[in-house]
């Protein structure tokens, strides 16, 4: 078997080819994990693909440490520039290969499902530069502590200087990562990530290069490794040099379904529609009459100011993502909203028993026996009588005025509905009387 410095071309074949496997696997796997569920956008495959880095960049430091310990140990006399760099190149390769499969079969996925947007090179770029400072990383642990636990600490010890520059601050720009949190409805910054792309190679450049020159003691090393550090240098400033990102919603050109009621999305969640209308339609209903009446549902950006306002008869709502439940939750927080919050125990369980109505869900009971009788009292009215109850008491609803009074109590006095009040099941007198 032919030996290269020590190590066979064989093993670094072998090894090639279980690293590649490897960073595939862990690149999907972590990529799908950050993917939002149910969501089709072009952006959303780039923030997956560089989130996979998380995983996939320690490995791919471990790996290069691997390498640069059995090629320390192994190498015998002085190097020139290019057996030096030979092998750190050749890692660089495989696991930048490993990336763009993993992008290869994202992308494929995403053109099968119609994505909306467009896909960002620059993104992707980034991705690749981020990996490839991982590597270079490993790669000079690795050769200045030639010990088998090195591979190790090296893969240990990028993963937490990154997730630690990730954390905050003004130095999580230069991490290779995406803004945080990620939001469907903010354009991704191409220029951000063409300026992190640039740091991130040059860094990695002047590393590799410096490395060399220190090692071969040859200039033209050296005069690489200042070329990269200015470029590095160029691309800092530029990124530092962006305005803050605010957030602002995009013009969107929504999908809607327009039947029973209206129901607008993302482009990228329209798959959701079905759903959210069926959620929202029993909840237009039962508020029809009163002043939270709404004919049209719109989704909005949670981080973007202004958010909740909305013109008379649309609401906005806020759908992360389109895991399993995911109606239910937007239903669930919309009708949170219609009320402010009770700070005593006693309000409090009044105002859940309206709020399970309006979901839809199964009248509470409560620990307390006022909370028993009114869910009691509730539950024998039909569902107009309901509806014209909530007409009567909206106010005394949203502002958790609500009390025994208004579940069959005898001294409350209505004031007038503007519809005509349901007679109250057989038995039992009507609330106000």
């Amino acid at each position: 078997m032919r030996e290269h410095r020590g190590v066979s071309r064989e093993e670094l074949k072998h090894s090639a080819v279980i690293t590649v496997t490897v960073l595939m696997v862990l690149g999907l796997v972590a990529a799908w994990s950050v993917l939002i569920p149910g969501v089709m956008v072009w952006d959303n495959i780039v923030v997956a693909v560089i989130g996979s880095l998380r995983l996939t960049g320690p490995v791919a430091a471990a790996f290069a440490a691997w390498v640069a310990v059995r090629k320390r140990r192994a190498t015998r006399g002085e190097l020139t520039t290019w057996r030096a760099l030979k092998a750190p190149l050749a890692i660089l390769a495989v696991v930048v290969g490993s990336f763009g499969a993993t992008v290869l079969v994202l992308t494929l996925r995403a053109v099968l499902s119609e994505q909306a947007g467009r896909l960002l090179p620059s993104g992707l770029a980034m991705g690749a530069a981020g990996l490839a400072l991982y590597v270079v990383l490993g790669w000079i642990v690795g050769w200045g502590v030639p010990y088998a636990i090195t591979p190790l600490l090296a893969g240990t010890g990028t993963y937490a200087l990154f997730s630690w520059i990730t954390d905050g601050g003004w130095a999580d720009r230069l991490a290779p990562a995406t803004p945080q949190p990620y939001d469907l409805f903010q354009d991704l910054s191409a220029g951000s990530f063409l300026y992190q792309t640039m740091w991130l190679v040059g860094i990695s450049a002047a590393l590799l290069f410096g490395w060399a020159a220190a090692l071969t003691r040859q200039p033209l090393a050296l005069a690489a490794a200042m070329v990269a550090v200015l470029a590095a240098g160029t691309g800092v400033a530029r990124l530092l040099a962006e305005p803050p990102v605010v957030p602002v919603a995009r013009n969107v050109v929504y999908s809607c379904q327009e039947w029973p009621i209206t129901v607008c999305v993302h482009p990228g969640m329209r798959g959701g529609l079905t759903e959210l209308g069926s959620a929202f339609t029993g909840i237009a209903a039962r508020l029809s009459g009163t002043p939270a009446a709404f004919q049209r549902v719109e989704q909005r950006s949670r981080l973007t100011p202004g958010g909740e306002d909305a013109a008379r008869g649309v609401i906005p709502i806020h759908v992360d993502d389109l895991d399993t439940g995911y109606a239910d939750r937007a239903a669930a927080e919309f009708v949170e909203r219609l009320s402010r919050p009770c700070t005593e125990a006693v309000a409090s369980g009044y105002r859940a028993i309206v709020a399970a109505w309006l979901r839809g869900e199964p009248l509470p009971a409560g620990p307390l026996a006022e909370h028993q009788n009114a869910s009691a009292w509730f539950s024998g009215l039909s569902e107009e009588q309901r509806r014209e109850w909530l007409r009567m008491f909206y106010a005394d609803f949203a502002n958790c005025r609500l009390s025994t009074n208004h579940f069959g109590g005898l001294a409350y006095a209505p004031r007038p509905s503007p519809t005509p009040l349901m007679p109250a099941p057989p038995g039992m007198p009507p609330p106000g009387m």
